[in-house]
């Protein structure tokens, strides 16, 4: 069972914020709040935070449905605490450091890896990838067209870092044990290994982020967040038959940013 902390709710016995809390649920007040957070480490519930990262390989449905109790006691559905985020900075900086120490790179070319993965990889594709599903599900899955059925933005962002994480672990973290002396060593079996690793953390991260739209209520066709499985799979086939090696294409991509 997933640890939670006990909240007063604001919210009334028939789901409706009264006009003296209505104020404090905006968008504008949930992010000022949020960010405000962010530099407060002693209010962060990091414990809660290593556990949904647990359970995001284990059992992610488990942690949406925590999200659906933040709804009912908080009204919203994205986090309200930003130590999910900071965890996940610290799993990138030592994972990406990781990847640069075993590629054989300098320090400042290692430190010019880490700020591109952290602010254009993560940061910069997240918001991008993040706007676009929740315009997509806003515009064409929710069943109602109403102002109390709707996508918040910040569990859109949510549901890509939800998703983000174990492909983060699988390819920054576990693949770096065997880069040197199976991945990159131009045998089948490194481009197998390789692109098997590739192909269970992307689809890691399209089932995630399926869970995460499928567990709101008010969405509809949510199974179509699925079909990148399709293309997925083709893709990884092709790979093996054409000798495409994901890695290996990784790898000379990460050291020609840092030239």
């Amino acid at each position: 069972m997933l640890p939670s902390t006990s909240v007063h709710s604001s919210v009334q016995g028939n789901g409706v914020l009264n006009s003296r809390d209505a104020a404090r649920h905006t968008a504008g007040a949930k992010r000022y709040k949020y960010l405000r957070r962010l530099f407060r480490f002693r209010q962060m519930d990091f414990e809660f935070a290593a556990w949904q990262m647990l359970y995001l390989f284990t059992s992610p449905q488990r942690v949406y449905r925590n999200f659906h109790y933040r709804k009912q006691t908080k009204d919203q559905w994205a986090r309200d605490d930003p130590a999910f985020l900071v965890l996940l900075s610290i799993w990138l900086c030592v994972s990406t450091i990781g990847f640069g120490f075993v590629l054989d790179m300098g320090f400042f070319e290692t430190i010019k890896l880490l700020l591109w993965v952290v602010f254009i990889d993560c940061v910069g594709v997240g918001l991008l990838i993040a706007t676009l599903m929740w315009f997509i599900s806003n515009k064409y899955l929710v069943k109602r067209q109403s102002r109390d059925y709707d996508v918040e933005w910040g569990y859109a962002f949510d549901v890509h870092l939800n998703a983000f994480y174990p492909l983060l672990v699988i390819l920054h973290f576990i693949q770096l044990f065997f880069i040197n002396h199976v991945i990159l060593t131009d045998t089948f079996i490194g481009y197998l290994v390789g692109n098997t690793l590739w192909l269970v953390a992307v689809g890691y991260y399209i089932y995630v982020t399926f869970l995460g739209y499928s567990a709101l209520p008010f969405l509809k066709n949510t199974v179509i967040l699925l079909y990148p499985f399709a293309p997925l799979t083709l893709l990884y086939g092709l790979s093996l038959a054409l000798g495409w090696n994901f890695t290996h294409t990784l790898c000379s991509f990460y050291k020609y940013r840092v030239k």
